[in-house]
């Protein structure tokens, strides 16, 4: 499973986001994770569809193949985004 994580300098939910995601990425060293910059990184964005999102933070899970099973934005708490991981761990 990988996440992707997508945010900007600007945006006040994403520095929420940051200790979030660093908790968990310490509990589960196991978990891949890149970050896009929605300024900077427009044609990875692409990729997942992700160019022209109106709403920030957006986490997108993939499953082992790359197939997206899963995208949230705004600011989960540690928990449900654990719970959400854990479930879909061996995917």
């Amino acid at each position: 499973m990988k996440v992707i994580k997508i945010g900007a300098e600007w945006c006040s939910g994403c520095v929420v986001m940051k200790p979030r995601w660093a908790e968990i990425e310490k509990a589960q060293p196991w978990l891949k994770t890149e970050y896009l910059d929605f300024d900077q990184d427009k044609q990875k964005l692409k990729k997942y569809n992700a160019e022209n999102e109106k709403k920030l933070p957006v986490f997108i899970f993939l499953d082992k193949k790359g197939t997206e099973f899963l995208r949230l934005h705004g600011e989960p708490s540690v928990k449900k985004l654990l719970e959400i991981i854990l479930e879909n761990k061996n995917n």
